[in-house]
């Protein structure tokens, strides 16, 4: 039985597939750790997996940003972070790339002595780590112990090769094209970042492991073995070659329970009158930007024939009088067992909003704000199962409009693509990853 070491920085949206895969690695033969800070362990509890308490970052996310709790630096850095979304993509992504030379590398001495010390004592035969993780991916690197890697969001998280650059989007939805002037700076921002972390990086590897060679570039580094993305195989994204194995799991949440009988009722009085219901859930930073939310409830109270579930995280009494016959307003939901029952979805492009979309075959309207929003953004309307609007500028006649064609165009495309999504998932990922870890490397001897 081999021992694998999952190791999560703690944001949900990163913890909670990872934590699915320690259920699915469990399910399919392996004993299974879970390292994160101790607000997750009950991720690792649900999952029957063993828990270790390990911080790797200082930044956190439990759930809603701003009601997480941070120190002064970055409760500010989030702040920041949230007007810059009011200025568009680049100056968000901009930002993103400033704010990550302070918080990228914050403690890699620290991080690689904790995760010395638990490999002494585990053991483990293999780790699996988050591609943003790059601290824990440094130290396992220096440690020279096998390891795969799992992307949570884009797959363009991992480089492709030389010209792609991290944080930089691989291509652009129709709605968002920066002018060149700006495309500029961001690149060399991007590539700044680029040769100061490769600096650095080496820098560590000759200081802490000189027997390691350095890497190449900082944001290239990942498992020689094997990259699972949480993601539909795209033939249009772009893939490193050569490289470690891509596995495309589609998805790596499983679909949660059945919804209790207070949202079946809730659900039952929205569809009164044959209305279709559009749930609204911008992730959990991004519920912050309850201005763009409100625009979108009002599209589709004006002008569809539709109700609105809205998850509005900390700021869901600044919606409140919104609530009312057609809309259901509150701090968070059950976004995948609502899924099952919603005709429509409107979300930022995160990860797992989309591929929880693609899963249930909801049609979405995604208003992209940062990192690989973009992105992910681009393959929602290429691949026909979304459309995209900008959701500094979109007013509510816009998204009405945009949700009306959506659920007449993206129905028959997003039945497709879900039936072949839903043939992979966790279990098909964590059984093709014991497979690499059998026959691409040789277990650790104890």
């Amino acid at each position: 039985m081999p021992r694998v070491l999952v190791v999560s920085p703690p944001f949900l949206s990163h913890a909670r597939p990872l934590a699915e895969l320690c259920r699915a690695l469990r399910e399919n033969g392996a004993e299974v750790w879970f390292a994160c800070t101790p607000p997750f362990e009950q991720l690792a509890r649900d999952a029957a997996a063993h828990f270790v308490p390990l911080a790797v970052t200082r930044n956190a996310n439990t759930g809603v940003a701003e009601a997480t709790q941070q120190d002064a630096e970055e409760a500010a850095r989030l702040v920041e972070f949230l007007e810059a979304t009011r200025q568009g993509p680049v100056r968000t992504l901009v930002t993103q790339a400033r704010h990550r030379r302070s918080d990228m590398l914050a403690d890699p001495d620290g991080v690689l002595d904790e995760l010395a010390a638990l490999d002494a004592r585990l053991r483990p035969d293999w780790y699996l780590v988050d591609q943003l993780s790059y601290p824990v991916t440094l130290a396992l690197h220096c440690l020279g112990v096998p390891y795969a890697t799992f992307c949570p969001g884009h797959p363009s998280y991992v480089l492709s090769g030389p010209d792609a650059c991290f944080g930089v989007p691989y291509d652009w939805p129709e709605a968002l094209h920066p002018a060149p002037a700006e495309l500029s700076e961001l690149l060399s921002v991007a590539r700044e970042n680029d040769a100061l972390f490769t600096a650095l990086f080496d820098e560590f590897v000759h200081r802490r492991a000189p027997a390691r060679p350095g890497p190449a570039r900082a944001f290239g580094l990942t498992s020689p073995y094997a990259v699972l993305y949480s993601y539909p195989a795209f033939p249009w994204l772009p893939r490193p070659a050569p490289g470690p194995l891509s596995l495309f799991a589609g998805h790596t949440v499983t679909p949660s329970s059945c919804l209790d009988e207070a949202w079946r009722k809730r659900l039952e009085g929205l569809r009164g009158d044959g209305r279709r219901v559009v749930l609204v859930a911008l992730g959990t930073f991004l519920s912050a930007r309850d201005d763009v939310l409100r625009t979108v409830v009002r599209g589709v109270l004006d002008h569809m024939h539709a109700a609105v579930v809205v998850a509005a995280g900390g700021r869901f009494h600044r919606l409140a009088d919104l609530a009312g016959e057609r809309a259901v307003v509150v701090p968070s939901v059950p976004q995948q067992a609502l899924l099952e029952h919603v005709d429509l979805m409107v979300h930022h492009g995160g990860n797992n909003s989309f591929t929880e979309c693609v899963r249930a075959g909801v049609p979405a309207l995604v208003l992209p704000f940062s990192s690989d929003q973009f992105s992910v953004a681009r393959d929602a309307e290429r691949s026909g199962v979304g459309v995209v609007a900008d959701p500094n500028s979109a007013g509510p006649a816009e998204i009405g409009a945009a949700l009306e064609a959506l659920s007449v165009t993206a129905g028959p495309r997003a039945a497709e693509l879900a039936g072949q999504v839903r043939e992979h998932g966790p279990r098909w990922g964590a059984a093709r990853l014991l497979a690499v870890m059998r026959e691409r490397a040789p277990a650790r001897q104890a």
